[in-house]
């Protein structure tokens, strides 16, 4: 069931462009049940897995036989749980974008085309084929936000089309180098399973690994190529927020996982100690914006970034429990970033028609919003990692992974968990519990707003539930990808630097 993920996603994109414009408005429910479609074949196909930490082939066949590439889909414990995660954006975004009525039948099919690329690049065991899906999934997430984004979605949509395509470009030649050395073998020159098997010398490895994880790392937010994040996240409309740091930030980092880390023990080790450093400065740099920002969704914006660099860092540690992190910390980031993203942009932006925390201040939210205000609260309690929640298991299975790889990067992102609490902390304590001073112009009883729709209520519903069930029980996810990190590791080492 799991290759229908893909198929039905792009099946609801085509039906919904053939769609007839007089039952537009008919458009978010078609989308609706594909993206629930999709899902199911996630979860109904995921369960039949057992997790062992074996590679389980789905779909092979010659995809373009002249030179060797594969239609190769397989699924192991690192990349289900991230399938999991895209059925469950998905839904969540179609129910926060109930409200869209400009071109809907344009916008929901963007929408699923971009989720069929998000499976398709998670689901991929051909190097080339992965690197197809990856660009599919950019191009409609640059057109979401080029005409239906706000603040500067013109700019914002060709940033992330300028860095994004200048990461795959050096994705390509990795892509290329590795063809012409594994080209004239017994097995199809850019299968990831080959690949992951062959003993490349350290030279090589050392030139084409940093191709791979630069360029996968730049859609992840590596610092310092993280800039085009905020400014798409601000200039998104809400359901493209919501996937562009729930899923598409996670292509990058998934990318660096399997096309750099898994690939090139040597070239690994050479560089291990850069990627630390860069991953622990994302983290606090990243947080230490956010707590000066303005912008109500430049501080999630920002947070993401910092978020992001938790995932970077396992990926680097090189032992179970930091890769492990890495992949729980992508499912967790994606549940939370969506959900304070669907706060921020749908329950708060479009009601108050402003971002600005100075703004926001004494509109009393907490009373006039009180389920975006809980939400929030919520939400930001699974962001900063408090235990109950997701993050905590997620963040601390990174900081443990990290601790054995190099105890000063492990401190130094300690100190970026607490700058994360501070900036959660100012933005509910200015957006949603202050009071407007007695002669202050807000200190009127001020105009109802929309109440929060059922869909809202569904979709926050959704997310919050999925960040509660792994923060009781991790091993919900821990079980699968724990196993399928010793095995990728066992043939690291068994190939490991020489």
């Amino acid at each position: 069931m799991l290759p229908w993920t893909i198929y039905s996603s792009f099946a609801g994109a085509l039906v919904l462009l053939a769609w007839p414009r007089r039952w537009a408005g008919a458009a978010r429910g078609v989308a609706l049940g594909f993206a629930l479609a999709g899902a199911v074949c996630g979860v109904w196909g995921g369960l039949a897995y057992r997790p062992s930490g074996e590679l389980l082939t789905l779909v092979r066949a010659p995809w373009v036989p002249a030179l060797g590439l594969e239609y190769f889909l397989a699924v192991d414990g690192l990349n289900l749980p991230l399938v999991w995660l895209t059925g469950l954006a998905a839904v969540a975004g179609i129910l926060f974008s109930w409200n869209v009525t400009e071109q809907p039948r344009a916008f929901f099919a963007l929408y699923l085309a971009l989720i069929g690329g998000v499976y398709g690049v998670f689901l991929s065991f051909d190097l080339f084929l992965l690197f197809f899906f990856y660009e599919v999934a950019i191009i409609p997430k640059y057109f979401l936000i080029a005409r239906w984004g706000s603040t500067r979605r013109e700019y914002g949509a060709m940033k992330l089309a300028l860095y994004s395509f200048a990461g795959s470009a050096l994705v390509f030649l990795g892509v290329l180098a590795l063809y012409v050395k594994a080209a004239g073998g017994n097995a199809p020159p850019l299968d990831l399973a080959a690949l992951a098997r062959r003993d490349y010398d350290p030279g090589f490895q050392r030139w084409v690994f940093p191709l791979f994880f630069v360029g996968f790392g730049v859609l992840a937010g590596l610092w310092p190529l993280h800039t085009w994040a905020p400014t798409g996240h601000v200039a998104a409309p809400t359901a493209a927020s919501m996937l562009l740091a729930g899923v598409v930030m996670k292509l990058g980092a998934y990318g660096a996982l399997r096309a750099g880390v898994a690939l090139f023990p040597s070239g690994v080790a050479a560089w291990q100690g850069v990627f630390l450093a860069l991953a622990v400065t994302g983290i606090v740099y990243g947080g230490l914006v956010a707590l000066v920002q303005k912008d109500f969704k430049f501080v999630i914006g920002y947070s993401s970034v910092s978020h992001m660099g938790f995932v970077l860092l396992g990926l680097v540690t090189l032992n179970p429990l930091g890769l492990g992190g890495a992949v729980l910390q992508m499912v967790s980031h994606g549940l939370i970033a969506g959900l304070l993203f669907a706060v921020v942009g749908r329950m708060v932006y479009d009601r108050t028609h402003t971002r600005q925390l100075d703004e926001l201040t004494g509109l009393r939210l907490a009373r006039r919003l009180p389920f975006a205000a809980a939400t929030f609260v919520l939400a930001g309690m699974a962001s900063m990692g408090l235990p109950g929640f997701s993050g905590f298991v997620a963040e601390l299975s990174v900081l443990v992974g990290a601790w054995e790889a190099q105890p000063t990067a492990a401190v130094v992102t300690g100190a970026g968990i607490v700058v994360g609490a501070a900036y959660i902390w100012r933005a509910l304590q200015k957006a949603f519990a202050s009071e407007p001073l007695p002669d202050a112009p807000g200190s009127a009883a001020p105009a109802p707003l929309e109440p929060i729709t059922l869909p809202e209520r569904l979709g926050a519903g959704l997310l919050l539930a999925a960040t509660v069930a792994l923060g009781l029980f991790p091993g919900l996810v821990m079980d699968y990808i724990l196993p399928s990190a010793r095995v990728l590791l066992e043939a690291w080492h068994a190939g490991g630097p020489r």
